[in-house]
């Protein structure tokens, strides 16, 4: 059996009931499996991510692209990312023992029904380009709707390889194609300024000089009030996911920014992360063998045999009505220090969007601002840290308790429970030092936020001074116990007391 990945990407990443409705006629295809489906709304853009052998894979492609004819009206459509046609691309990629030959194939095939049953113009991009320029997406799609709705009525290069020369009114037109796996890439810079991506999308990218078998892009994700350079990696062989990363560091490096976070849209090849891996822990003589879950039968798996459960999330992969849910229970976490250490993540993303609305779009903020920012990012994802290590350090001292009453003789047990003890208080003792520093940071520069953010900066500082008096009080709390056993705690209450401002 021959099967292919499919990965067609719609113009369409507001709306998310018309993207599931696009989504569910690739659904309700008997033997093909939808993998993913990921929106973005700054690209007004969806990627789809479907597996299956090729009649029932086609099949459901070809339906998938007739609903998103039927739905969506490039007239009306804006977003950032490049296109042409409501259904904007659709590749085809071979898996186990089907061939590039065999995906072409599927690629003519597709290509032939969309123009005689929609009326949609078709053309063949990548490795099931006719004309050697058409290998290359970007030079198909070129000047986008409204560019390729102008140019194909005249120049006979742009005629489509199914259709007549003419677009569809609404629905533009389609590349399908052929091509191996692709990661599609995204780097995050921190500053908004979107000429500074663009300058780091031209170094990167193949066309102008860069890496290999890479193409980008520069935006500006308005929402995040980001500037975003944008990657396809077309041979993550020749070009690994961490060697783009580096190459983007480097170059934003020059214009005063960094990167902020990245992301990987749709689904990855397992050992393009493992090369990531590799190089950043600096493995040496590492072997893939070496990886527990491809040494077991049945793939991962414990050492019982029974399949791995989804591991558990942290606090911070829940919900917001998850987690109230969780704290509104009658269970002992996440409590108190928890809730403190997320309000202090709240203030401190607060501030990060008055600090991010306090320099004029496209401009790089200033050096004092950018150092701010850096802090708050890093300070909103220690706080999350602290949500869990404050749970998990009440669970530790309530399982210390136990087993001291089980062995009152056993001194290893009496120091685990002391130990315990002590980590409790630490860890909000850190949350409310975090959060003192955080709310002084901001206070000094507020004379340099935008006063139309005042409310929200207010609100900020409000949560971070109510993060480190919640926190406080369970340092408090903690003392108590270690007083009763007998702990030296002078060192803890110094340093409660100086952040509480007590004489």
């Amino acid at each position: 059996m021959k099967r292919f990945e499919c990965v067609p990407n719609f113009s369409e990443g507001r709306d998310k009931a018309r993207v599931q409705a696009i989504v569910a006629e690739g659904r309700g295809i008997p033997g093909v499996t939808v993998l993913d489906v990921e929106l973005n709304a700054d690209h007004n853009r969806s990627v789809v991510s479907l597996v299956g052998e090729a009649d029932p894979l086609l099949e459901a492609v070809f339906c998938m692209v007739r609903k998103a004819v039927e739905l969506i009206d490039l007239r009306h459509h804006h977003g950032e990312h490049p296109r042409m046609g409501a259904a904007d691309v659709v590749p085809f990629v071979p898996l186990g023992n089907a061939t590039m030959s065999d995906a072409v194939a599927l690629a003519e095939r597709l290509g032939v029904r969309v123009w005689s049953e929609l009326q949609v113009p078709v053309y063949l991009y990548g490795e099931a380009a006719r004309r050697p320029e058409r290998a290359d997406l970007a030079v198909v799609r070129q000047g986008g709707f409204e560019g390729l709705r102008d140019a194909v009525k005249t120049d006979p290069a742009r005629r489509p390889d199914f259709g007549d020369p003419a677009l569809h009114p609404s629905a533009g037109a389609v590349a399908i194609g052929a091509r191996p796996v692709l990661i599609a890439f995204n780097a995050y810079l921190t500053t908004p300024d979107v000429g500074v991506a663009r300058k780091v999308a031209h170094a990167v990218r193949a066309r102008d000089g860069g890496l290999a078998e890479v193409k980008a892009l520069g935006f500006e994700i308005k929402e995040r009030n980001r500037a975003q350079v944008s990657m396809n990696l077309t041979d993550y062989r020749k070009t690994p996911v961490h060697r783009a990363l580096e190459a983007v560091r480097r170059d934003a490096a020059r214009y005063g920014a960094g990167v902020e976070e990245s992301e990987i849209v749709g689904l990855v090849p397992e050992d393009a992360l493992l090369d990531a891996a590799e190089f950043y822990l600096q493995l040496n003589q590492f072997s893939r063998d070496q990886i527990l879950e491809r040494r077991l039968p049945g793939g991962p798996a414990d050492l019982s045999g029974k399949q791995l459960a989804e591991p558990p999330r942290g606090l911070q992969d829940l919900t917001v009505q998850e987690f109230l849910g969780r704290v509104a229970a009658r269970t002992p976490t996440p409590g108190g220090g928890s809730v403190a250490a997320i309000a202090g993540a709240m203030g401190t993303a607060l501030g990060e969007m008055v600090v991010a609305y306090s320099t004029p779009a496209k401009q790089t903020p200033s050096p004092p601002l950018a150092a701010l920012t850096k802090e708050l990012i890093e300070g909103r994802g220690t706080f999350l840290e602290l949500a869990n290590a404050d749970s998990d350090a009440y669970e530790a001292v309530r399982t210390a308790r136990r087993d001291r009453k089980t062995k009152p003789d056993d001194p290893a047990a009496q120091r685990a429970f002391l130990d315990a003890l002590r980590h409790a208080a630490e860890v909000p003792l850190d949350t409310a030092r975090l959060a003192r520093r955080l709310q002084s940071r901001l206070e000094v520069h507020r004379e340099q936020t935008n006063p139309a953010l005042g409310s929200d900066l207010v609100s900020g500082l409000a949560l971070l001074r109510a993060a480190a008096d919640s926190a406080l009080a369970n340092v408090s709390i903690n003392l108590v116990d270690l007083r009763e056993a007998g702990m030296p705690v002078a060192d803890l209450e110094a340093e409660r007391d100086r952040l509480s401002g007590r004489p």
